[in-house]
């Protein structure tokens, strides 16, 4: 009997000794939250910077979209001219600080620049843009509406893509008027 008391004294103790154990196992796994290291006034300067940066580079590429909505509305090849000079100078002023900030609007606007020194009749300086997009952007590529590939499309337009590859349109990702316009031109070279 002794022994029956003992143990139904240890089966009410063990629930509350198991509870005991359970907490301060489950307090020694709650630690002090500390700050990182990036988290210092430098870290939040650099932030800062970052997002002055883009918020400059957007303010600068609203400039140049309402120049390029101009341009369309009075055909003027002169504010194309000046809306992709605008967007050259809006990558360049953007730094190296914010570099990889909104990848997809820095690209649009390339793209843009690009598009705008062709319609302005500077395929010069629409091939340089087309280059320094692909070397800043090298793994990336926008898309038109049909599915068409901008890079491949502005080369083929700029003559960078090789004469031999109209022959064969499988091989590029252009449109279809494009395809249709080099058949023909490809075709009176040759007649």
């Amino acid at each position: 009997m002794h022994n029956t008391a003992i143990n139904s004294k240890m089966r009410r103790a063990n629930p509350g000794l198991a509870l005991s154990l359970s907490l301060l196992l489950l307090s020694g796994c709650i630690t002090n939250p500390q700050v990182p290291d990036f988290e210092g006034i430098g870290f939040r300067e650099s932030r800062y910077a970052e997002v002055e940066a883009m918020r400059d580079f957007r303010a600068c590429r609203d400039e140049a979209l309402q120049m390029d909505s101009q341009a369309r509305a009075s055909g003027d090849t002169g504010r194309y001219l000046a809306s992709a000079r605008l967007l050259e100078r809006c990558e360049s002023d953007i730094g190296p600080g914010a570099a990889n900030v909104s990848r997809e609007e820095r690209m649009r606007a390339y793209g843009l620049s690009v598009q705008n020194y062709l319609k302005g009749g500077d395929a010069a300086s629409a091939r340089r843009n087309l280059d320094r997009m692909r070397q800043a952007f090298p793994d990336s590529d926008l898309y038109y509406a049909d599915g068409s590939s901008f890079r491949e499309t502005m080369g083929a337009l700029l003559g960078q893509a090789d004469s031999k590859d109209f022959g064969q349109f499988a091989v590029l990702n252009v449109g279809s008027p494009l395809k249709d316009e080099m058949r023909r031109v490809d075709y009176w070279k040759r007649n």
